[in-house]
């Protein structure tokens, strides 16, 4: 067997209305004074009260930071840890999705970190340890809480990675009632970036391996029985909690097993057009899949019948999610998200800058490649 190393957040906390625990896990870490880490939608839905409530009934002092936006830029991450420096806080609790998430790993590393932001891009560049941190999703799809990867946007729209084991939080916290009201648009595009992550980790070129591959297969199992489901009764607590779970079990794949090509193909279209990191995955995956057949078809064909009920080859697979999207509400060609033939040089051009991701692609891609398959997406 070749040998492999897995890391993973080192405690997990599965529960509906786990959130209101998560004082009482503060401070059984030591924290006096919690940099909050959210959006201002998660505030405005007080889905972060009861984590506030729970804190303050801890005696934690808690300073709220909600200017995260989606595709986090430097300013939001260094005003964060600004704001938690001024406060003295000495751990960081975020709710919120993906880019709460990352912002809140960040702080918790530079709150106590001599590195400036810019010298910790890349992989395993971050010196020392982080303050305490606990995080809660509040969208199945992510898999922000047991990954040790935080996405910053830089200059316009160039999207770089911090990958580092100190970003693993002590705590995840998974708590279904969180994602009853999502929209069901975020809720599909979300799933499917679940559903990518699990099926980059499973065909990844590097450090693929036996306990990546049970996750990401276990992971698919969920998503796929699930996400037509929430999508058409998002009050489905059942269904919410296992899409959660899913999106978890695919986050400690990728975690490991890295993602590759639909993200760096993905990621441009985040930065230039604000699109949905999630529906940015869902646009190009099948182009990317079919592009990939020559050296993923028998990994696809193992995958293809765990995702979609009666499929039996690589090709039910990429033909399974060409017909996903529609199903459940999203968008599934680029016209429709404002791109156009004359995008598409400047968006090949950014996704090969996505060294990082396209070496555990599967199949080399080339400059002439991504081109042609964002025409295919068009």
């Amino acid at each position: 067997m070749t040998p492999f190393t897995f890391r993973t957040t080192p405690a997990i906390l599965s529960e509906p209305g786990a959130t209101a625990r998560i004082g009482a896990l503060a401070a059984d870490l030591g924290v006096t004074r919690a940099a909050f880490v959210t959006d201002r939608m998660i505030l405005d839905l007080g889905l972060a009260q009861p984590a506030l409530d729970g804190l303050a009934a801890a005696g934690i002092e808690a300073t709220v930071f909600s200017d995260v936006v989606a595709d986090p830029p430097e300013e939001v991450v260094l005003g964060a840890v600004a704001r938690a420096r001024e406060a003295g806080c000495d751990g960081v609790v975020s709710v919120g999705g993906g880019s709460s998430m990352d912002t809140a790993k960040l702080v918790a590393l530079l709150l106590v970190s001599d590195q400036p932001l810019e010298q910790i891009y890349g992989v395993d560049q971050a010196r020392g340890r982080r303050a305490p941190l606990i995080l809660a999703p509040t969208t199945a799809g992510t898999g922000s809480e047991v990954t040790p990867i935080s996405i910053v946007t830089t200059g316009q729209a160039e999207k770089k990675g911090v990958v580092a084991p100190q970003l693993l939080p002590d705590w995840a916290v998974l708590d279904a009632d969180l994602t009853l009201g999502l929209p069901r648009e975020v809720t599909a595009a979300t799933g499917v970036d679940a559903m990518v992550h699990a099926i980059e980790a499973y065909t990844s070129r590097h450090r693929k391996n036996p306990v990546s591959d049970a996750l990401a297969r276990e992971a698919l199992r969920l998503l796929g029985a699930n996400i037509r489901r929430v999508c058409d009764n998002p009050r489905d607590r059942e269904a919410r909690a296992a899409m959660l779970l899913g999106s978890m079990l695919a986050g400690q794949a990728f975690a490991n097993a890295p993602v590759a090509a639909v993200h760096a193909l993905a990621y441009p279209l985040g930065g230039h057009f604000h699109v949905p990191h999630g529906l940015s995955n869902c646009l190009v995956l099948p182009h990317v899949l079919e592009y990939n057949m020559p050296a993923a078809e028998a990994l696809y064909a193992e995958l293809a019948p765990i995702v979609f009920e009666g499929a039996r080859g690589a090709a039910d697979l990429v033909e399974g999610f060409r017909r996903l999207a529609p199903e459940i509400g999203l968008k599934a060609r680029l016209s429709e998200v404002g791109v156009g033939h004359n995008h598409l040089p400047m968006l090949a051009e950014d996704a090969m800058k996505q060294t990082r991701l396209l070496v555990n692609n599967p199949r080399e891609m080339t400059l002439e490649a991504a081109r042609a398959i964002y025409e295919a997406a068009l």
